[in-house]
């Protein structure tokens, strides 16, 4: 990981270098309006487009979309099976234009629950895109913060076999170079749609100090207007990261 913000006091600035989201709603907006939930989804790949293009437009660096949980194979089959066919679509049909507008793909996740061809396209997708800087568009599928957690402890193990005697080495250098994102700094701002007011166990690690943002809008209908309105919010947001107000009013602009 870039830094940790219990470490040292990160940078920020006036829009979140890092914004995370988890994209709720969709499901419920289709049955408020007397559709299939699978409708839901597909106007939801819509409002994916939308921010993805609005946040490169006001500078954001690095953008993590929770698509897909660890705990969403729960749903329904035929949900789990329209999710899949989606994620497999967006990877056919969107990469060209990613790639074109300077957009580094990255997934995270347990990939290995996938199918052969939804692995493949997305280990083709992000090698097309590897020379993009311009925004970091992070797709967390089959994700889980805990998941993320344990597979960064077995591989720290793995790879520092002495640990298991000297626990006490293990420190937040050693162990944050093997979480899912340890390529991206730690999210700034943490919205959610769809009215709920929880982060539903989506980078428990790295959103220690992550601003929330909760709206009641669904997914579907989250537009440019709702995205520039949070980053509003934001802006009025005090990151003390332990400080206080009289120390942060008192330090220079980052």
């Amino acid at each position: 990981m870039s830094f940790s913000s219990t470490q040292t006091i990160p940078e920020h600035g006036q829009v979140p270098g890092h914004l995370a989201i988890v994209m709720d709603g969709n499901g419920r907006w289709a049955t408020r309006r007397l559709l299939p939930r699978t409708a839901g989804h597909l106007r939801g790949v819509q409002t994916v487009r939308r921010i993805v293009e609005a946040c490169g437009e006001l500078g954001v660096r690095y953008l993590t979309l929770f698509a897909f949980s660890s705990e969403n194979w729960r749903r329904p089959p035929e949900e789990v099976s329209l999710l899949m066919g989606l994620f497999v679509k967006m990877l056919q049909k969107e990469v060209a234009t990613l790639k074109k507008n300077g957009v580094r793909l990255h997934v995270i996740g347990e990939l290995s629950a996938f199918s052969e061809e939804l692995r493949g396209l997305i280990a083709q997708a992000e090698e097309q895109t590897r020379d993009n800087d311009t925004l970091h568009l992070t797709i967390a599928a089959n994700y889980g913060g805990r998941w993320d957690i344990l597979q960064a402890t077995q591989k720290a193990l793995a790879a520092n076999p002495h640990l298991v005697d000297h626990p006490e080495q293990l420190d937040e250098a050693m162990f944050s170079p093997y979480l899912a994102m340890s390529y991206a700094p730690e999210p700034d701002l943490f919205i959610r749609t769809g009215g709920e007011r929880r982060i539903s166990n989506f980078l428990i690690w790295q959103m220690a100090y992550t601003e929330l943002y909760f709206t009641d809008a669904y997914w579907p209908d989250f537009d440019r207007a709702q995205l520039e309105q949070a980053f509003e919010w934001y802006r009025g947001r005090e990151r003390r990261f332990g400080r206080t107000s009289a120390q942060v009013q008192g330090s220079p602009a980052p």
